[in-house]
């Protein structure tokens, strides 16, 4: 599989912009959110919601889970910054929060 080249600048801040909640880290070369829940339940299903996108994209994200939480961090790390592929996951994810 070809890996998706690095955002540059400009791509890096639409990209931000575009995703509510979403803020850059690790020096502009990740972006993370956390999402909050009711319950665990709820958090767990989100978690592994977001495994089975992860598995599909071959594009895993560091997460950490709590309670009524999950912290999610995107970065594509052989490219050695954010791709379109962390934009893709990224959107996936809040798609996947808003659901039961």
């Amino acid at each position: 599989m070809t890996r998706p080249s690095l955002l540059d600048e400009a791509a890096v801040a639409a990209l931000v912009a575009s995703l509510p909640g979403w803020t850059l880290a690790q020096g502009g070369k990740a972006i993370e959110r956390r999402f909050r829940f009711p319950e665990f339940e709820a958090t767990m299903r989100f978690v592994n919601r977001l495994a089975d996108v992860a598995r599909r994209h071959d594009h895993h994200p560091d997460m950490k889970v709590g309670y009524n939480y999950c912290e999610v961090l995107f970065t594509t790390h052989d490219a050695g910054g954010l791709t379109s592929l962390d934009a893709t996951c990224a959107r996936a994810a809040q798609e996947l929060a808003a659901l039961p």
